[in-house]
């Protein structure tokens, strides 16, 4: 007697129908909402890129490789650009401004190594505040509501008397009150009133400053 073979499972399954198939990728695919293709491509004018871009030669050379204590000579640059600089403060060579024409800071203030000062907004820094190494000030953002996410470029305020402790974060459109102190790698998204510690990621009231 013959033997019978039963149907490969290849055979026994149809293909499935052209639309169904479609319709089944169509379901996987995520809703995208923010369009990355409509972002501007040039917000700022041509004058304020050539500004920048003279900025930054000044910046990657006569300012970077300037002596250490040779503040007056990296005030003397910052000021050509702009910068609003008390005589005396202290910005070190290995800070980076961004646009030191948005830039404030107050009598003897200390602007320490590795600084990140990306102010596309206005950054004001009062007297006698120090802002320690490898902090990071962003005074930048975008509108999150929008599909083609606008900048945004709101200020920071950090008054007097403040220390902003090692590889701290400011986010955009915060005021740090006189006296405050932020604690070391923490991110400060809110207003910190005055005369208080803060520390943490989000940075949270720790408790008042003993003065």
């Amino acid at each position: 007697m013959p033997v019978q073979t039963p149907p490969s499972s290849a055979a026994q399954r149809s293909p499935p129908a052209e639309g169904a198939a479609s319709a089944s990728a169509d379901s996987t695919q995520p809703r995208i909402f923010q369009r990355l293709d409509t972002i501007a491509p040039f917000p700022y004018t041509l004058k304020h890129y050539v500004r920048r871009a003279l900025w930054e030669i000044v910046q990657a050379t006569v300012f970077r490789f300037s002596p250490r204590k040779a503040h007056g000579w990296r005030a003397f640059w910052m000021r050509l650009f702009g910068a609003d600089l008390a005589r005396p403060c202290y910005i070190k060579n290995t800070s980076r401004i961004k646009h030191p024409w948005l830039l404030r800071v107050g009598l003897y203030s200390c602007v320490a190594e590795e600084v990140n000062v990306y102010n596309l907004g206005p950054i004001t820094i009062g007297d006698h505040t120090c802002i320690s190494q490898g902090a990071h000030l962003c005074a930048g953002t975008h509108d999150y509501t929008q599909p083609n996410l606008p900048l945004q470029r709101p200020p920071i305020v950090i008054g007097s008397g403040v220390w902003v402790c090692a590889e701290a974060f400011i986010g955009p459109n915060v005021t740090i009150g006189d006296n405050a102190i932020v604690g070391a790698r923490s991110v400060v998204m809110n207003d910190v009133p005055a005369n208080m510690i803060v520390a943490g990621n989000p940075a949270v009231v720790v408790k008042e400053r003993r003065m």
